[in-house]
């Protein structure tokens, strides 16, 4: 068969499964799930996981679970159509969930994004010895080092049939390669060099599937308990708590951030105002200028 940009063949036999950047047994290893990342498709290099599952999505029986790996994107993308640089050493994926409509996180939806970054972030903080590691969540979707530099981030497509949502998240994020930005096995350097300690460098597969680990504890407690479930532990990892910004523009009014409201959309309190909340999908957050600023189309 020839392969295409939209054409792929599928090698079932796991006999002929081999990676020098991926290790299925790592993987299976780290993964502790009912149901989300069991299924792996796993390709060297594509365009986007997302595009590996885009066809597949409402083909997917719901108990699936189904998750794509690669070690390295050529187009792959950001929030905003932004380009998302995916060099080999960035943990790639889009995994496949559903969600009912009438549920706690059904009704949320935008949630969604804040449950994987948090994912993401605890996969490395919750092992023990790395609990101080400088990985945090920034509003609403992207993985830092502190709140200087992204060194991750989340895209989530949700298309609602009937009463299910069914939502492709996709997430990367560098764990081996330094550059375009900076990487957590760098984080891990400067922690090791400044405390004294020996803590290994981590690898995308462990990674990953600790991420996707995490996911399905986090939705779960958020299906019983809504946002209260797992609130206090995203402001314990995020970079906002207390920081005053300016909203719309350089010279725009001063706020301060408060926390997120009940729907996931920011909340900002202004001078005279009140506390209004802030959209994710028609804002960003710019952390060099500390400004919240509508996102272009």
């Amino acid at each position: 068969m020839e392969i295409t940009p939209s054409l792929m063949s599928v090698i079932t036999q796991m006999g002929s499964f081999s990676s020098e950047h991926f290790s299925l047994e790592t993987y299976q290893q780290n993964l502790q799930t009912k149901k989300l990342g069991k299924i792996l498709l796993f390709a060297e290099v594509t365009t986007t996981t997302m595009n590996l599952l885009d066809g597949l999505m409402f083909k997917l029986p719901e108990e699936m679970g189904l998750i794509a790996i690669a070690v390295r994107q050529t187009q792959g993308k950001g929030r905003g159509g932004n380009v998302w640089l995916s060099p080999v050493g960035c943990a790639l994926s889009t995994l496949h969930i559903t969600i009912p409509l009438y549920s706690n996180l059904g009704q949320r939806i935008p949630f969604v994004q804040h449950l994987v970054s948090l994912a993401v972030v605890e996969s490395v903080r919750s092992i023990p010895g790395y609990e101080d590691i400088e990985l945090r969540v920034k509003w609403p979707n992207d993985i830092y080092y502190s709140d200087l530099m992204k060194l991750g981030g989340v895209l989530v497509n949700s298309t609602l049939i009937e009463t299910t949502f069914h939502v492709l998240i996709g997430f990367g994020f560098n764990v081996n390669n330094s550059n375009p930005t900076i990487c957590i096995n760098d984080l891990i350097k400067k922690h090791n060099k400044k405390e004294g300690t020996q803590l290994k460098a981590l690898t995308a597969d462990c990674l990953i599937a600790r991420t996707v680990t995490v996911l399905e504890r986090l939705i779960d407690i958020f299906q019983e308990k809504g946002p209260n479930g797992v609130l206090h532990c995203y402001y314990k990892y995020w970079v906002h708590s207390g920081k005053q910004v300016r909203l719309h523009s350089e010279e725009g009014p001063i706020a301060w951030i408060v926390g997120i409201d009940d729907c996931g959309f920011l909340q900002v309190h202004e001078e005279g105002k009140g506390i209004e909340s802030v959209h994710p999908d028609g804002n960003s957050f710019d952390m060099v200028k500390n400004l919240v600023v509508p996102k272009r189309s």
